[in-house]
């Protein structure tokens, strides 16, 4: 059936189409005069016809289009569909939409969206940016042209930004393994670049220095960003000779592929090997055993960048705002003491 147009419900109101699009719109320039029955005979002519409002026309005739595109790295991470959760909850309270697109964990097609989004009527963008020393000049731009913008995760100076205090949480992680006995601890550092996961990588070789311990660069392991990548990177550890009894993973994503990992070495999890994770997605609390990880807020993450931008559209000339949210410890049943007889070769070692 044909779209129904502003000409039909004028005809069947018996009105002008310009009175159609004044009622419709809530726009009479403050000169024009439509009654309350002519409003009624309006509205009751678009409910009968089941006519809808053209989002492009209407984005053409306001200037904008009550949209909000966000960019996620990754759709197969759960981490970001619970930021992307929290965003599309409070822009839907404001009266946004939210537009949804995927990088891919691609540098190429990441660069491509953000130019793409330059060339678009949308009213704000959040980007959970990978590869940022590529885009930062297109959101540079884009943000000279006075385009709302929240960098997510990482940041740009003079840009608003959100971000997790993964430091601190790391540091948290790494004071429960090593207060557990475990002396060798690998780690996993699986990311697109290495910036993403730089405070948790420093706060990992932090914290073995303040448990006095060596830091070996062979126990950490780089990798990509998919569950295959953790569960090779693990298998890699766990085929050492002297393998780590704990391991420490860049995101529970990968730490899951870790798990998989030791159940197919025949290790069990914690009692051989304790594994630990970032972000408590969902999952994290489902899998056997369920996964001790730093919860990150990844939906508080989402509100807070849609906060920011929602902000920025009433007052533009606000200084940039950074967004620290805060993270937690959550110990679950994948961390334990380190094996018994490696605690007693480490005391003897400590001893002398």
């Amino acid at each position: 059936m044909k779209r129904p147009t502003q000409l039909d419900v004028a005809k069947l109101a018996g009105v002008s189409r310009a009175t159609v699009s004044y009622v419709l719109n809530g726009q009479t320039a403050g000169y024009v005069n439509i009654t309350e029955e002519t409003r009624r005979r309006v509205l009751e002519a678009a409910r009968q016809l089941g006519y809808q409002p053209h989002a492009v026309a209407q984005s053409l005739r306001s200037g904008t289009s009550n949209m909000i595109g966000l960019l996620i790295p990754d759709m197969h991470n759960p981490h970001y569909w619970e930021i992307a959760y929290g965003v599309d909850q409070e822009v839907q309270r404001s009266g946004y939409e939210m537009m949804l697109l995927n990088a891919a964990l691609n540098p190429a097609r990441e660069l491509q969206i953000v130019k793409a989004l330059a060339r678009r009527r949308i009213d704000g963008l959040i980007l959970l940016v990978t590869y940022i020393t590529d885009v930062q000049p297109e959101i540079e731009m884009l943000a000279r042209e006075n385009m709302p913008i929240v960098i997510v995760g990482n940041s740009i100076r003079d840009i608003d930004s959100v971000r997790n205090s993964f430091s601190e949480g790391a540091l948290l992680l790494m004071q429960h393994l090593t207060g557990l006995g475990h002396r060798r601890i690998g780690m996993i550092f699986g990311v697109g670049q290495t910036p993403l996961g730089q405070e948790r990588l420093d706060a990992y070789r932090c914290g073995l220095q303040n448990a006095g311990l060596p830091v070996n660069e062979d126990l950490i392991q780089h990798c990509g960003p998919t569950i295959e990548d953790g569960y090779e990177a693990a298998s890699r550890l766990l085929n050492r000779h002297e393998r780590p009894t704990a391991i420490v993973s860049i995101n529970d994503y990968l730490a899951i592929g870790a798990q998989h990992a030791a159940f197919d070495h025949h290790l069990r999890v914690p009692d051989d090997l304790s594994i630990v994770g970032f972000d408590d997605i969902d999952i994290a609390s489902y899998v056997t055993p369920p996964l001790t990880t730093v919860h990150s807020s990844a939906e508080e993450m989402g509100r807070a960048a849609a906060k920011l931008v929602l902000q920025r559209l009433k007052t533009p000339q606000i200084e940039a705002q950074q967004v620290m949210v805060a993270c937690q410890l959550v110990i679950r049943g994948s961390s334990g003491p380190a094996p018994a007889h490696v605690a007693e070769r480490n005391s003897l070692h400590d001893a002398r």
